[in-house]
C-alpha cells in the first residue's frame, strides 16, 4: 500500500499518462507518429528524477509544471509534444484513479481473507452454544457460529460497498482546463483511459467530481465501523467476568508492565481506535466535494493525507482483524457455565410460551408468573430451573398439559434452525452432534412451599 502511494509511483503514473496522451494525439494525426514512438522509447522505462523535479518545483512553485519541465530536459526534440493541450488535473486526477484502483484491489483481497477466517470459525463453531445478550444482559441461547456469521454477512456488505465505490472512482479525464475538450479531443481522453483500464468520466470540470472520492472514503469508514463492531464483540467476550473468547496472545508477550497476569485485548482495541480515525477522514472528504466554480485547489492538500492514510489504515485493520479471528481462543466450557447462570434463567421464554400455548394460560398471567420465578432466581433464592420445577402452579399446569419440563430447558431448540442461516450465507454444513445442548438440572417435583409462589396458584398474575 505504501508503494502504491509513494511519490516515485505517483510521478511514474504521471509519466505514463503523458506518453499515452502523445500516442493518442498521434492517432488523431495531430502529432507525428515517430515523435510518439521516440518518446516512448526514451522515457517509457525511465525512472523520473525526483530530485530534479523537486528543484524545479522550488523554482516554479507548481508540481506538474516542474514535472513536465524535468521530462522535457531529457526527452529531446519530441518533448515539445508532452502535455499538449492538457491541464494539470488531466494528469493528476487520472493517475490518482489508477492508484486508487490498485490500492482498492489490495483492500478487497484482504477483506476476502478476513471473510475466509470468519467463515471458517463460524462453521467450526456453528453448534457451540453460548448465551446471547441484548443491552449487555443475558437474553437467550445463541451459537458462536451464528454470532460470527452475522459479522461475516456484515463484512460481505462492506466489501460490496467498497467494490462499488472503487468502480465509481475508477474514472479518468483529459478534457482540458474547464472540461470542454477545447484543447484536447475526446479521442485522446478515451485512448488514455482505455489503456489504463479506466472509464471516462462523462462530464467534468477541471477535475473529476469529488463526490466519487467522498463516497469511497465513507465506504471505507463504514467498513472500519464494521470491523470495530467485530472487535468490540471480541473485547466484551474477553472481559474477565465473561471469559468466553480471547484474542491470540504470544507465549512471551506481556500484557502489562506491572501486572504479570494480564492478557489484554490490545489488537481488538487497536482496531477500535483506528476506526475513529477513519471516520474523521469522512468529514474531510465530504468537505472536498463543494469546490469553487470549475475547480479550486482546496481539496488537493487534504487528499494527499486522507486518501493514502485511509487505504493504509483500513488495509491494516483488515489484516489485523483476520489475525485475531484466525487465532481466536474459544472457551466452550465457560460459555456453558455462563449459559447456566441463575440456573437456566435464559429459558424463561420457553416456559412462558409453554404456559400460553400448551397450558392455555392468558399471556399476562403466564408472563407475571414466569417473571416472578425469574426475579427470585436473580435474587439468589434458587436456580430458575429448580424454581419452575417446584412451582405448584407453573409446573403443575405444564405437566397437566403434557409438557415435559426438561424440554423447556433444552438448548437443542436454539440450534435446530441454525443450518438455515448457514445455507443462506452459502456456508458449508457438515455432520456433527449438538454441542452443549443437554437439558438443565433435573427438575424436582412441584411443591407449594416455594416462597415466590404465594398467590400464583390462585390465578393471580
Amino acid at each position: 500500500m505504501a508503494a502504491i502511494f509513494a511519490d516515485q509511483a505517483r510521478l511514474q503514473g504521471w509519466l505514463e499518462i503523458e506518453l499515452l496522451a502523445v500516442e493518442g494525439w498521434a492517432q488523431t494525426g495531430e502529432v507525428p507518429a515517430d515523435a510518439a514512438v521516440a518518446l516512448r522509447r526514451n522515457l517509457g522505462s525511465r525512472i523520473v528524477d525526483m530530485e530534479r523535479v523537486a528543484e524545479l518545483e522550488a523554482e516554479q512553485g507548481h508540481d506538474v509544471a516542474a514535472f513536465v519541465s524535468a521530462l522535457q530536459e531529457v526527452a529531446g526534440e519530441p518533448g515539445r509534444f508532452l502535455h499538449l493541450g492538457l491541464t494539470s488535473s488531466d494528469v493528476v486526477d487520472t493517475a490518482l484513479a489508477v492508484q486508487l484502483a490498485e490500492a482498492g484491489r489490495l483492500l478487497l483481497d484482504d477483506a476476502s481473507e478476513l471473510e475466509r477466517a470468519l467463515a471458517e470459525q463460524a462453521v467450526a463453531h456453528r453448534l457451540t452454544v453460548m448465551v446471547g445478550r441484548t443491552h449487555g444482559v443475558h437474553a437467550e441461547p445463541i451459537t458462536l457460529g451464528v454470532k460470527l456469521a452475522n459479522h461475516l454477512d456484515e463484512l460481505r456488505r462492506s466489501r460490496e460497498r467498497l467494490a462499488a465505490a472503487l468502480r465509481e472512482v475508477a474514472v479518468g479525464r483529459l478534457s482540458g482546463p474547464v472540461g470542454t475538450h477545447s484543447s484536447v479531443p475526446p479521442a485522446v481522453e478515451e485512448h488514455v483511459c482505455r489503456a489504463l483500464g479506466l472509464e471516462v468520466a462523462p462530464a467534468t470540470t477541471q477535475v473529476v467530481a469529488r463526490d466519487r472520492h467522498a463516497a469511497l472514503i465513507c465506504a471505507m469508514a463504514l467498513a472500519g465501523a464494521v470491523l470495530e463492531r467485530l472487535a468490540t464483540a471480541l473485547r466484551l467476550a474477553q472481559q474477565t467476568e465473561v471469559g468466553e473468547l480471547e484474542e491470540p496472545f504470544a507465549r512471551r508477550q506481556k500484557g502489562s508492565s506491572a501486572m504479570p497476569h494480564k492478557r489484554n485485548p490490545v489488537l481488538s482495541e487497536r482496531v477500535c481506535g483506528l476506526a475513529r480515525v477513519l471516520r474523521g477522514h469522512c468529514v474531510t472528504a465530504l468537505e472536498n466535494v463543494a469546490l469553487w466554480h470549475e475547480r479550486d485547489i482546496s481539496h488537493s492538500s487534504a487528499e494527499r493525507i486522507v486518501l493514502p492514510d485511509s487505504f493504509a489504515l483500513l488495509d491494516y485493520m483488515l489484516q489485523l482483524s483476520a489475525r485475531v479471528v484466525s487465532g481466536l481462543r474459544v472457551d466452550a466450557e465457560r460459555m456453558r457455565a455462563n449459559l447456566d447462570w441463575c440456573g437456566g434463567i435464559v429459558f424463561s421464554q420457553r416456559v412462558l410460551n409453554a404456559l400460553v400455548i400448551e397450558a392455555g394460560w392468558p399471556r399476562e398471567r403466564a408472563y407475571r408468573a414466569v417473571q416472578e420465578l425469574a426475579f427470585a432466581a436473580l435474587e439468589g433464592q434458587a436456580g430458575f430451573t429448580d424454581l419452575v420445577g417446584r412451582s405448584a402452579a407453573v409446573a403443575g399446569a405444564l405437566r397437566e398439559a403434557g409438557v415435559r419440563l426438561e424440554d423447556c430447558f433444552d438448548t437443542g431448540v436454539y440450534t435446530a434452525r441454525v443450518r438455515d442461516t448457514f445455507v443462506r450465507l452459502g456456508l458449508p454444513w457438515g455432520e456433527g452432534t449438538r454441542s452443549s445442548s443437554s437439558a438443565g438440572p433435573a427438575l424436582p417435583e412441584a411443591t407449594p412451599e416455594v416462597a415466590v409462589e404465594a398467590g400464583l396458584g390462585g390465578g393471580q398474575s
